[in-house]
């Protein structure tokens, strides 16, 4: 890919996304939006790559929109963007908004946040399917000490992440928060020192790679995040029905076959 605000890269099956002004600390542009959903729609499709990292560049993951671009936007910009088209038209709505669009990809998605994350690089870090963070990131909704409001979903999406107490908190007082405490709330799913925190990132994603099928981990993405618009019998109904889907496959074959022959995995599926 030929990117400006963003590095893109293919290795051992995993697609690394990297935010790229480190001089501005990742700091959101409208170029950056672009290229990110580009580099998600290409790891999406691309047959190799089996789990997507998103993180950034130099000190920290993202700090927010660029106050620069901030300063000259338009409001009507808000209902232009709706009208992007939707990333999987198979999928439920909400999957298909602006941002909301990472659910929809069926593969994991691990944020790997090294440094200060905010605003909308908050937003970003929570659609991820997991994340990692440096010991020392700082972390912040921003918005209510901007004079703005819970943009892009993250009001429907922090509460079911932290709790709705704790997303109150967090979005009414915009305040720092530090990683002990964004663990403890369950903000982010581990914590790393610095030099730790890209080899244990990876060794989970190629982990991920190399011994859970992929189609198992397609299907039980999308369960968990159809889940919030279900009843009990409707996602044990679903569940019925995928797992006679999997019974028949290949995978589980193999999956067996590995246990029982003390090997690892030869997964198929995309």
């Amino acid at each position: 890919m030929s990117t400006e605000h963003i590095l893109y890269e293919v290795a051992d099956r995993i697609a690394t996304i990297t935010l790229n002004r480190p001089d501005r600390m990742n700091a959101w542009t409208p170029v950056m939006e672009r290229e990110v959903r580009e580099a998600m729609e290409t790891a999406a499709a691309d047959p190799e790559v089996r789990v997507i990292v998103l993180t950034g560049a130099g000190r920290g993951f993202c700090a927010g929109a660029d106050m620069e671009v901030l300063q000259k936007i338009d409001p009507a910009d808000i209902r232009r963007a709706s009208a992007l088209p939707a990333f999987d038209m198979n999928r439920r709505p909400d999957w298909q908004t602006r941002y909301a669009f990472y659910p929809a990809i069926g593969k994991p998605i691990i944020g790997m946040l090294n440094g200060a994350t905010a605003g909308i690089g908050l937003v970003h870090a929570l659609y991820c399917d997991v994340r990692f963070a440096v010991d020392t990131a700082v972390f912040t909704t921003a918005f209510a000490r901007r004079g703005l409001i819970a943009e892009h979903g993250i009001s429907w999406m922090l509460p079911r992440i932290v709790g709705h107490a704790n997303a109150l908190d967090l979005l009414l007082s915009a305040r720092r928060v530090s990683a002990d405490e964004a663990l403890r709330i369950g903000l982010v799913n581990r914590l790393y020192p610095a030099d730790q925190l890209r080899e244990q990132t990876y060794a989970y994603a190629r982990d991920l790679a190399d011994n859970v099928s992929p189609a198992s981990m397609r299907v039980i993405k999308r369960q968990l995040y159809e889940v919030p618009f279900q009843t009990l019998a409707e996602a044990t109904i679903e569940a019925n029905r995928e797992m006679t889907v999997s019974l028949a496959s290949e995978d589980f074959k193999e999956g067996v076959a590995s246990f029982v022959e003390k090997r690892p995995p030869q997964f198929r599926s995309a």
